[in-house]
C-alpha cells in the first residue's frame, strides 16, 4: 500500500522530491565550503610557555604573525616525520619547541646559540 505524502501548502509534490544525487553533491559542496572556511580561520596551533614568552621580551625577540606560521610550519613537518621536541632555527634566533602541544618551551638570540648545546631534542627544523 502507497503512503500518502502530507501536502505543503504552495508547494507542488513534484518539487519536493529531487534525484538523490542532486541531494548528495549540494550536501558535499557545502561541507566542503564550510570545511574550507574553518580551515582558513584556524590560529596556528603554537603557543608561547611563560617562560618562552619572557625570554622572548628579554632577548628582543620580536613574535610577529609571520614567524607564528613559520613556527606552526614547522610543528607540523616535525609531527610528519615523529618528532617530540625540535629545535625549530634560523641565522637569528632558536626555538626549543614540544611538538605535542604544539608549545615553544625557549628561545635564544644568535648570541647565545654560539654558546649552547642543544639536548633533549629529535630533529631540527630550519625555519623558512
Amino acid at each position: 500500500m502507497a503512503e500518502r505524502m502530507t501536502p505543503i501548502p504552495g508547494v507542488s509534490p513534484v518539487e519536493r522530491v529531487q534525484p538523490v544525487e542532486q541531494v548528495q553533491r549540494a550536501q558535499a559542496g557545502q561541507f566542503g565550503a564550510l570545511l574550507r572556511q574553518e580551515l582558513e580561520r584556524r590560529e596556528p596551533a603554537i603557543s608561547f610557555s611563560k617562560h618562552a614568552q619572557s625570554r622572548a621580551l628579554e632577548r628582543g625577540i620580536e613574535v610577529t604573525p609571520t614567524l607564528m606560521g613559520q613556527l606552526a610550519d614547522s610543528v607540523e613537518r616535525a609531527q610528519a616525520k615523529g618528532a617530540t621536541n625540535i629545535l625549530a632555527f634560523d641565522a637569528t634566533r632558536a626555538f626549543i619547541i614540544n611538538v605535542p602541544h604544539g608549545r615553544v618551551i625557549t628561545t635564544m638570540s644568535q648570541e647565545e646559540m654560539e654558546e649552547n648545546i642543544f639536548t633533549n631534542i629529535d630533529g631540527a627544523v630550519l625555519l623558512k
